[in-house]
């Protein structure tokens, strides 16, 4: 089971989260036990009960808002490195066939 989980990544909605962190700091369980309970990862869950502190700034990190940001940002630096690769093929292309 473990090969095949490897291969896929799951997406949760923000209510799926904002309920498994209810249910971790209402139901008495550690958050290892709720994580195993629903098949979740450990660590992401713990991501997920720490992100409303750092958003209000009671913990350091990066808030909701600059990681879409910053995810925003990676993608369009990504778009730009490819559009300025192609040119520079182009260019070295036409400085061939100029010759």
């Amino acid at each position: 089971m473990e090969a095949t989980r490897r291969g896929t990544r799951r997406a949760f909605t923000a209510e799926f989260k904002a309920e498994v962190v209810a249910l971790c700091r209402t139901s008495g369980k550690s958050v290892g036990q709720v994580c195993r309970d629903l098949d979740l990862g450990e660590t992401g869950v713990r991501r997920w009960m720490a992100q409303p502190e750092v958003d209000s700034g009671q913990r350091a990190g990066l808030t909701t808002d600059e990681r879409a940001e910053l995810a925003q940002l990676r993608k369009e630096n990504r778009i730009l490195r490819e559009e300025r690769d192609i040119l520079k093929r182009a260019t070295a292309f036409f400085a061939r066939e100029s010759r």
